[in-house]
């Protein structure tokens, strides 16, 4: 059963896979939601399951719905109001903020080593999604993104620590991807989709990237993008296939639903 309307927008931190994944299921499921990601460039890897492109393009889609870039506040409005595109806030984090007066702020943006501030007083509702959050600390509710306990929802204590090592993918983990060595801009004219085998991916300050395995690019960070040491660059997908690389992931839908049963849930406690 699809959810009414929120009473306000939601509020999206993270243009990445889990962001989009959670942007793209509220606004299918009814409520008006906005997302961010900025200022800086995102450095987004998996870029057919994410609105992250919208940033440099000024619009972007994925399994059916479109998000557009949005620098003014009255476009915010304006978009939000038409209910028809996902706005995509590209400035500062205090900017999306006080771009509207949001029902609840979901921090989507998998900083897996950071510790964030305490956002309850952003909004009546603060989700926050993966290692570092404290539901009745920094967040009102958390969300598992592990696999061992995925969308579990904790409304009192810590989620689980960072795993360190990813999940396997056509039986390959942490080998099917290539990382930063250092910082730099990162360089390519390869495509997400694209079938690798060996050789030259890109180049991070001119030193060459190599594909770690052959398949296909699942992951590759945009043309001319910043990224920090040990950031992902390349992540290949060794199924070969290369509509995998595209749309909602299954780790992305489910904590995304996860998302929405809480959103739903304090929605429906709030009416009198």
């Amino acid at each position: 059963m699809t959810a009414p309307p929120s009473p306000a927008p939601v509020l999206v931190f993270g243009g990445g896979d889990v962001g989009s994944a959670v942007a793209h299921v509220l606004f299918t499921a009814g409520f008006r939601v906005a997302l961010h990601d900025g200022p800086a460039p995102p450095a987004t890897p998996r870029r057919g399951m994410a609105f992250a492109d919208a940033f440099f393009d000024g619009k972007a889609s994925f399994a059916g719905v479109t998000a557009i870039r949005v620098d003014e506040a009255s476009a915010l409005a304006e978009l939000l109001a038409m209910e028809a595109r996902i706005p995509f806030l590209a400035g500062a984090v205090e900017e999306a903020l006080a771009g509207a007066k949001w029902c609840a702020v979901v921090d989507a943006r998998m900083r897996k080593r950071a510790t964030p501030a305490d956002a309850r007083s952003t909004a009546p509702l603060v989700i926050g999604l993966g290692p570092g959050f404290v539901a009745g600390g920094n967040c009102h509710t958390a969300i598992e993104t592990s696999w061992e306990a995925l969308g579990e929802l904790i409304t009192t204590g810590a989620t689980k620590p960072l795993r360190g090592e990813p999940r396997p993918v056509g039986g390959a983990g942490r080998e099917r991807n290539a990382y930063a060595t250092a910082d730099g801009v990162f360089r390519t004219e390869r495509k997400i989709g694209d079938w690798v085998s060996s050789g030259i991916v890109g180049t991070l300050d001119g030193i060459p990237v190599a594909a770690p395995l052959a398949g296909v690019l699942r992951g590759l960070i945009r043309d001319g993008v910043p990224v920090r040491a040990g950031a992902k660059l390349v992540e290949v997908d060794p199924r070969g296939d290369p509509a995998l690389c595209f749309g909602l992931g299954e780790r992305p839908k489910r904590i995304a639903l996860a998302v929405l049963s809480a959103l739903r849930t304090a929605t429906e406690q709030a009416r009198p």
